[in-house]
């Protein structure tokens, strides 16, 4: 490679010999040319290496591990080897959208965030329908929704390499090893931005939404979004959850609060998503009012405590 690359996208691989050509043509096709792709082979015993091999172009970085690590190590040692000013994650199954990287710097390089995703296209592998995903876009909706789920895509993130490189992947996390470290970035005051443009098509496959998967993911998200709070100094009788009316209002007004004041100008909507888990689903009848409950908080947190 004649110059040093401004942008390192890192794409972990294991068995994904079906999907993976696809994706890293979608990166090497990119309006944005100043690239290297670093490829982590972990291990794969399907023919994912053969198409890794099969590609030459000399701004291919391959690791090809005959051992199977695991992803959280994978993007830590492609972290470790990045050499551009800024990396873009990448996942081995998915597809870039032909600008993504352009748009994405152009933000970053403005000072408008430090960390960039988008918004999607979300193919379902099952049965084939894409759809579009549902999105915030502001930093103060993405950072105060961290409290209840990751409302940032993987394979759509680019940032300065300088924080991948502080904080990476925590090794003891593996079912939620991403939304945890946008909780930390997050709560270390970094800020983020998801452009409304669909960049990237994700695609979701039947074991994603399994009843053991799920448990696992419900665990750890736990975890996480708990030591979310205890980073942002809020105390953990905040923590969402499904509460009675006679509780939920203090405490879930008492969060809203500590949010609002933390994050400037988080919207009606993210408020009143963030009310809602404090809320019991499937009301019946009660379902009108728990509805003006939550618009009132969030109307109360959104122009009150702003």
């Amino acid at each position: 490679m004649n110059q040093q690359p401004l942008i390192s996208v890192l794409m972990p691989a294991y068995n994904s010999e079906l999907y993976i050509a696809e994706a890293i043509e979608s990166i090497l096709n990119q309006s944005y040319q100043n690239i290297e792709l670093i490829i982590f082979d972990d291990g794969s015993s399907d023919n994912t290496r053969q198409v890794i091999q099969s590609f030459d172009d000399p701004r291919i970085v391959k690791i090809l591990s005959d051992q199977n690590y695991g992803v959280v190590r994978a993007r830590n040692d492609m972290i470790d080897r990045a050499s551009g000013q800024y990396i873009a994650l990448m996942d081995a199954d998915d597809i870039a959208d032909r600008t993504r990287l352009e748009k994405q710097l152009r933000s970053l390089e403005a000072g408008e965030c430090d960390l960039c995703g988008s918004a999607q296209w979300v193919l379902d592998e099952a049965s084939g329908k894409i759809k579009k995903s549902k999105d915030k876009f502001t930093d103060a909706d993405l950072r105060s929704l961290l409290s209840v789920y990751c409302g940032l895509c993987n394979s759509a993130m680019m940032g300065k390499a300088e924080i991948f490189k502080r904080f990476k992947y925590d090794t003891t996390i593996l079912t939620s090893e991403d939304y945890y470290l946008w909780v930390v970035m997050a709560a270390a005051g970094y800020r983020f931005l998801n452009l409304k443009e669909r960049l990237i098509t994700y695609r979701r496959y039947p074991a994603q939404t399994s009843s053991v998967h799920l448990d696992k993911f419900r665990i750890t998200t736990i975890e996480v979004q708990k030591k979310y709070l205890e980073l942002l100094g809020i105390s953990l009788d905040f923590y969402p959850r499904q509460l009675p009316w006679t509780k939920r209002v203090s405490v879930g007004a008492g969060l809203l609060r500590a949010l609002n004041q933390r994050f400037k100008g988080i919207s009606l909507q993210a408020n009143c998503e963030i009310y809602a888990r404090f809320q019991f689903r499937r009301n019946g009848l009660w379902t009108p009012l728990t509805r003006l409950e939550r618009l009132m908080v969030g109307l109360w947190a959104t122009f009150l405590v702003n």
